[in-house]
Parts: structure tokens; C-alpha cells; sequence
């Protein structure tokens, strides 16, 4: 982790308004967040004000019970003159074999069906060979790198021309970033989500069209999407680590994708089929 940056990024913030603003984000009451971390109202209030400087101990103890991000708990820790306590190993790195040689085997035993890791911003980082199901549509200029799930699915050029329900699709991936962007406070998302929220294919969504998109109840929302007159339907699950205490780990999701009906499982198993 690029340290001596992120230091100069943060000195001109005292860790205080960092509290403060991960607690008004989470809506929680100093009141209550005081009590659920063992402290006075008052010295919370303190500690927001920076009347206060918290141990370390409390900075992490008050970043666990708001949800704070790992990367984010270090910017705090570096906001009140600490070290940063936890570490970020890139995906290829020989300490990362084993999180990094599970994720492929996930991926690949998921296989005839797509599948992809992806990161905090949702590129792709890892994906098995069913994937290129889906990006064998994308124009080149949507490829990457990073391939971008989001753009991918969003951008009028990409994989929106051929996606038959795209009012509710959008509607979900849509909210889907906007609630990413909004936990985590991530500049690189928030001007993900101002850029697909430009889209003039998103942007003609209404709020009506957006809300009459899930007039018939469901259980979940599939991607439709026309390959070349075969429609697919499918729906996706999304996993993450359990317990990361690296800064990589805990930004990585694996997205799966299920066929949602007995014509698009037949059409993924089937070899002969062109892809």
C-alpha cells in the first residue's frame, strides 16, 4: 500500500469528522453508538469534536460497529496519527496463492455457467471460461482493462442492446451501485455512478418506468439477454470472504451466474453450441 500517499491525503483531516461522518452515513445516534461501544456519550462527542484523541483500540472498535471498510479504517487510523493495521497484497501475489488458487477452482467447478470475481469498483479480475458468454457481445472499447460490470451491462454499446428486460435490470444494477458508492464512501464509485447515471439509456428511465419495472412480484431479477434469437434468463449470486483482514480480500466478491430456466441450462451445457 502506497502509505507516505495516503498519509498526505489525510492530514488535513482530523479523524473526528471521519467519525462523525461514517456515523451520520450509518444513521446511528451518538447515543447509541456511545453505548454499543462501551464509551460516555460525551467522550464520543469529544472524539467527533476533536477535544479527544481515541486510542487506536477505539478508533477500530467504533469502525467494526459502524461497518466501516477496511481501506477506510486505515485512513482513520492515519487521521489520528496512527499506523495503518491492515494490509492490502495484490491478487497476484505469492501470499495471495491459495485465496487467489480457491477463487479459480470456485470459478471453473462453476463452469458450463459464467462466472467472475470482481472488486470493490465490480472489474473483473478473475473469470472462468463460461464468461466469455458475455463479454463475446462487448465492443472492444468496453473490454478493458478493467472490464467494468457496471459499464458492461449499462453502456448503450454493451450488453443493454441486447438485454430484453433492461428497464428492471437497470433499476437493480443501478441501485446496486448507487448503495456500493454509498457504504463505502469510494470516489472511484461515486464517479462510476455519475457516469452511468448519464447514460442516455439510463437517464430515459423515469422513476415511473423504474417502478413499474417490478410491478409483478419475483423472487429475484433475471438478466435477459437475446443471443442471437436463443433468450437467456439468468439470475446471479454474489459471495464474499468471511472473515478478510486483508484489504483485498474483504473489496473481492465472486458473482455467479444461474440459468433461471430449463431452456438457458440447456443451452449452457450444450458443447456444439457457438459462443
Amino acid at each position: 500500500m502506497a502509505v507516505s500517499v495516503l498519509r498526505l491525503s489525510v492530514r488535513r483531516n482530523a479523524v473526528g469528522p471521519l467519525v462523525r461522518d461514517w456515523r451520520v452515513r450509518r444513521r446511528r445516534s451518538q447515543l447509541d453508538l456511545a453505548f454499543d461501544v462501551g464509551v460516555s456519550p460525551r467522550h464520543l462527542s469529544f472524539v467527533e469534536t476533536g477535544k479527544s484523541k481515541p486510542s487506536p483500540e477505539l478508533l477500530l472498535l467504533l469502525a467494526d460497529r459502524l461497518d466501516v471498510p477496511l481501506r477506510e479504517r486505515n485512513i482513520m487510523l492515519l487521521a489520528a496519527g496512527y499506523a495503518p493495521h491492515y494490509s492490502e497484497t495484490a491478487l497476484d501475489a505469492t501470499e495471495m496463492a491459495r485465496a487467489r488458487g480457491a477463487l479459480q477452482r470456485l470459478l471453473d467447478t462453476h463452469d458450463p455457467y459464467p462466472g467472475v470475481v470482481i472488486d470493490r469498483q465490480w472489474n473483473v479480475v478473475l473469470a472462468n471460461q463460461a464468461a466469455s458468454i458475455l463479454t463475446s457481445a462487448l465492443p472492444e472499447h468496453l473490454l478493458g482493462p478493467p472490464l467494468n460490470v457496471f459499464r458492461a451491462c449499462l453502456h448503450p454499446d454493451g450488453l443493454a442492446r441486447a438485454t430484453t428486460n433492461f428497464p428492471e435490470w437497470c433499476t437493480y444494477l443501478v441501485g446496486q451501485l448507487h448503495r456500493a458508492a454509498l457504504l463505502t464512501d469510494d470516489p472511484a464509485l461515486n464517479r462510476l455512478a455519475d457516469q452511468i447515471d448519464n447514460y442516455p439509456n439510463v437517464k430515459a428511465l423515469s422513476d415511473a418506468r423504474r417502478a413499474a419495472a417490478f410491478d409483478e412480484p419475483q423472487l429475484l431479477v433475471p438478466l435477459r439477454i437475446d443471443f442471437g434469437g436463443a433468450e437467456l434468463s439468468l439470475f446471479t449470486t454474489l459471495t464474499t470472504f468471511g472473515t478478510p483482514r486483508d484489504i483485498t480480500l474483504s473489496e473481492l466478491a465472486v458473482e455467479l451466474f444461474f440459468p433461471a430456466d430449463e431452456a438457458t441450462d440447456a443451452w449452457l451445457r450444450d458443447p456444439g453450441r457457438a459462443t
